[in-house]
């Protein structure tokens, strides 16, 4: 019963013509985690043409360990979708599956991992959270706002 109200509620947020990339402005800006000497960066533009442009990027003290280009755009199907090119590779969609003033889970079953991105502001604090479809193999992020 709970899948079932979870995909009907993705299937109205995602048909839905009133849900506009400018909804997830609050996504908007620097953010950056640091701890034990590794730090994460992400970064988001605002809104702007239909179109969030992000990126992010990862390392220890010096070394780059990963970096990512983002976009947050209606996919090829209309809906909202979270497009990430992870080392500059092809890109891989997951569309916007729920989402309030404060945060916005996107999904991609089909993709090895991870198959859900999820996304939560308050105030000037960012998690972003990774895991597959069914919430396991959950890592987050706890980004301040620089």
């Amino acid at each position: 019963m709970r899948i079932m109200a979870a995909a009907l509620a993705a299937l109205l947020i995602a048909a839905s013509p009133a849900v506009t990339v400018a909804d997830l402005g609050w996504l908007a800006g620097d953010w950056v985690s640091e701890a034990d000497g590794r730090w994460t960066e992400e970064s988001w533009a605002p809104p702007r043409g239909g179109v969030m442009l992000g990126h992010s990027r990862s390392g220890r003290g010096d070394s780059l360990r990963e970096f990512e280009f983002i976009r947050i755009a209606r996919g090829e199907d209309g809906a909202l979708a979270y497009i990430a090119m992870p080392q500059g590779g092809a890109p891989v969609a997951f569309r916007l599956a729920q989402r309030d003033k404060a945060s916005a889970t996107f999904e991609n079953a089909a993709h090895d991992y991870p198959q859900r991105i999820a996304y939560a502001r308050t105030g000037d604090t960012l998690t972003a959270t990774i895991s597959a479809i069914d919430g396991s193999k959950a890592r987050s992020w706890t980004y301040r706002r620089r």
